[in-house]
């Protein structure tokens, strides 16, 4: 009898446990890192062989691999220790290079008027990744810190507790969310910042020279903090944060999809991130406050641009709208299961999902047909947004993807 009680303890206890325990994922970012190789490659290959030069943008052009590579080379860039863990993902042809040795030279190369049709060493005084890697390393340190600090102080899943949710009034339930989903960003900045670290620690990941002539290694960073933090749009907000992911979604989805590009393209942002419910309801909900901000960015913005003051109080607006309607957009993401997503909407009374749906139905028709015009010019809400130089400056010089997210049409 007493054995028996002490097991159903026991199972009480373990059962207690598991259910309060936060899930962990990082078992699947492996298979998520594998998953954008593979199909990156793919594609490339598929555009390298079995399409017309002419079918292709300049984009896939400069990506396309016209020779299968062997089985070393294919396992080498799926399963490199630098990216096999977190990432990022990059393209093969970059990757190829970089164990070729022709990495930075290539990348000088795509600047002429750097290196004057030469390799570049000779006229630039230091290309060592050394000042980019102690620079990341110490964003890690204070990344952990806050981790350490604040982020365990701030649980995610205290905004669907029932007692927090019954007594709490709304405002005090939209800050503890505002402030949860602040706390919540240093361990994702740490991990992709570390992994930009070692990336250019091994030598790999150098973008060219920036405009005040010094070496950028930032081709495989994944995220901008400062543009995320003051971000002031949906948009801007998506474009810094896992960029490298946003350049894959882009360039197996949205380019290629032939209509609905935006709601497929985060449709298979929820697949690729795996079966937890909470990943749906995160990305379903970013298409309409997606579709909403750009219809209200097109309406009011050229109101408030031709006045400094105006402008100020334009970016603070947005800048506070557009946080909190990350904050409602992630909490699912965190949250992860279906109790606890439906608690903390009900909490929020829904509010984000109804204004924008109706600002999204409400300037549908205003704005159709420039929507209609620009659709084949627009960029997708997860791909990287060109920096305003770029357009002054020909084609060959261009890397193929820029960090620069200051601007978004």
């Amino acid at each position: 009898m007493a054995s028996d009680l002490e097991e159903l303890i026991f199972i009480k206890a373990a059962s207690h446990s598991a259910a309060n325990r936060e899930p962990s994922v990082t078992y699947m970012l492996p298979l998520m890192i594998v998953t954008q190789k593979i199909t990156t490659l793919a594609f490339q290959l598929h555009d390298g062989i079995c399409k017309k030069s002419e079918q292709l943008t300049s984009e896939q052009k400069h990506v396309a691999i016209r020779v299968r590579p062997s089985l070393i080379e294919y396992l080498s860039y799926n399963l490199n220790f630098l990216s096999v863990l977190v990432g990022p993902c990059s393209n093969y042809r970059d990757y190829v290079d970089f164990i070729e040795g022709k990495h930075i030279s290539c990348r000088l190369k795509q600047h002429p008027g750097t290196c004057n049709g030469q390799n570049g060493y000779d006229k630039t005084p230091d290309l060592s990744p050394l000042n980019a890697v102690c620079r990341k390393l110490l964003v890690c340190c204070g990344c952990m810190f806050l981790f350490l600090v604040i982020t365990r102080s701030l649980p995610i899943t205290y905004n669907a507790d029932n007692h927090f949710v019954g007594h709490a009034s709304f405002f005090t339930r939209l800050t503890y969310a505002f402030f949860s989903i602040q706390a919540a960003r240093p361990k994702f900045y740490f991990a992709w910042t570390l992994a930009d670290a070692v990336n250019n620690a091994a030598g790999y990941g150098f973008l060219g020279m920036d405009e005040s002539g010094k070496p950028s290694w930032d081709l495989v960073s994944n995220l901008n903090i400062i543009g995320i933090e003051t971000a002031t749009s949906f948009k801007t907000f998506i474009d810094n944060w896992n960029i490298q992911t946003g350049i894959w979604l882009k360039t197996v989805c949205y380019d290629r999809a032939p209509k609905h590009r935006l709601p497929l393209t985060f449709i298979l942002s929820a697949l690729w991130h795996g079966v937890y419910p909470g990943y749906y309801f995160t990305f379903l909900t970013a298409i309409p406050i997606t579709i909403a901000a750009r219809a209200i960015r097109r309406s009011i913005r050229h109101y408030f641009i031709g006045s400094k003051v105006l402008k100020l109080g334009y970016d603070i607006v947005t800048w506070a709208a557009t946080q909190l309607a990350i904050c409602y957009t992630v909490m699912p993401f965190l949250l992860l299961s279906v109790d606890h997503t439906i608690v903390y909407y009900r909490s929020m009374y829904f509010h984000v999902h109804i204004i924008s749906i109706l600002a999204a139905v409400a300037l549908h028709r205003k704005h159709k047909p420039r929507e209609a015009s620009a659709a084949n010019n627009s960029a997708p809400p997860v791909s990287l947004s060109s920096s305003s130089s770029t357009a002054a400056c020909p084609a060959q010089c261009q890397p193929v993807h820029s960090n620069n997210n200051d601007k978004v049409n």
